[in-house]
């Protein structure tokens, strides 16, 4: 049996961001991935977004590692030469009840260390944005946008060049222990066991499983998953908007908003479709929902103009109706299990603070007390 360094299982973004960060610590790395490419779930279906760090309770991880992440994604996509564009957004209240709650996000936001945003006025947000409509609004400078599949494939060079490696089509279905450390066990056409001293779960939505099939790992550690979908329309035609916006935040989620890709097309979404298994269909029909949310902000949005364009699947520790919950980043103080660390409910803004992320995790692991 070979054996290696480091394992991290889940070739996502975070998985990626981590197996880099391990590999350019010096550790002989493996990065681990069921699908036959990598970042194809959960980190190439959603919107692309980097965000500010505005919503989150203050000194929650979602909080603090987004705001540092976002500081270490700017300046990574610009070393790395990864297109990404700080375009800045717009919180929108567009009915005067909304209006005070814009205080409420802008105090969180300083909470968080994040001071710069900008009360406007309607005319001032007609200015920046002709097309919106809202009493006032909220502008955050420095959120932005990056190309996902560009920043991954950065990572894996890195990662590469550091002598780690990714092993596609290596579904890992059990880890044991033996005395030199743990043991992978993965199925797949080319079934194999791999020796290692450090182990990440970074599954996204088969980190709970697997943390079952990890020997010593308490059941009571364990999250039940919840699966959300979101479907993202595509706007035909005009492209109205330079910057991203956003309605006021909903209770699982920031609402239909405008993002931007980097050629500059506009798509609508995500909403909010509660499932009990994995499914990214788009339907045509759906749209209909669209149009009534969106016109709320853009009531220019033209009948016909959305076409269906792709689906993502939040993986949340919380479902409907329930509270929203933290990431949950679990290392040996957790769960005893000295060398490793489980990773749940990493959604927004896992892609913004996948950098950060890795660096806490890496510490996690390679610290010594």
């Amino acid at each position: 049996m070979d054996r290696i360094d480091a394992v991290v299982i889940g070739a996502g973004v975070v998985g990626l961001a981590i197996g880099r960060a391990l590999a350019l610590a010096g550790k002989d790395v493996a990065v681990l991935e069921a699908a036959d490419a990598f970042g194809t779930e959960t980190s190439a279906r959603n919107s692309e977004v980097i965000h500010a760090g505005i919503y989150y309770p203050k000194d929650s991880l979602k909080a603090t590692l987004c705001v540092s992440g976002k500081e270490m994604l700017y300046r990574y996509c610009a070393d790395r030469g990864v297109p990404h564009r700080r375009c800045g957004k717009l919180i929108v209240a567009t009915d005067e009840a909304e209006v005070d709650g814009l205080a409420a996000i802008r105090d969180r936001a300083a909470a968080n260390g994040v001071g710069d945003l900008t009360h406007l006025d309607a005319a001032a947000v007609r200015a920046l944005e002709p097309s919106v409509s809202c009493k006032a609004a909220l502008l955050s400078p420095t959120t932005g946008i990056v190309d996902s599949h560009g920043l991954m494939l950065s990572l894996l060079g890195d990662l590469e060049n550091a002598g780690g490696f990714l092993a596609l089509e290596s579904p890992v279905e059990r880890i044991a222990r033996n005395g030199q450390g743990f043991v992978v066990e993965t199925g797949g056409a080319a079934p194999m066991q791999l020796g290692a001293d450090l182990i990440v779960n970074a599954a996204g939505h088969w980190a709970p499983p697997l943390a079952r099939e990890t020997a010593g790992f308490g059941e009571s550690l364990i999250p039940q998953p919840h699966y959300c979908k979101g479907r993202y329309y595509m706007l035909s035609g005009a492209r109205p908007f330079s910057r991203l916006i956003y309605p006021m935040p909903q209770q699982h989620g920031l609402g239909v908003h405008v993002t931007l890709d980097m050629a500059g097309s506009v798509r609508f979404g995500p909403d909010t479709v509660w499932l009990d298994h994995i499914d990214y269909t788009v339907e045509a029909e759906g749209a209909a929902q669209f149009y009534d949310a969106v016109r709320r902000y853009y009531p220019e949005l033209e009948d016909d103009s959305l076409v269906p364009g792709y689906a993502g699947v939040r993986p949340k520790l919380a479902g409907p109706g329930a509270p929203a919950q933290d990431f949950a980043i679990l290392g040996p103080e957790e769960t005893g299990i000295a060398g490793h660390v489980a990773l749940f409910g990493i959604e927004s803004p896992g892609l913004t603070a996948c950098l950060a992320i890795a660096e806490q995790v890496s510490s996690m692991l390679l610290t010594k007390a």
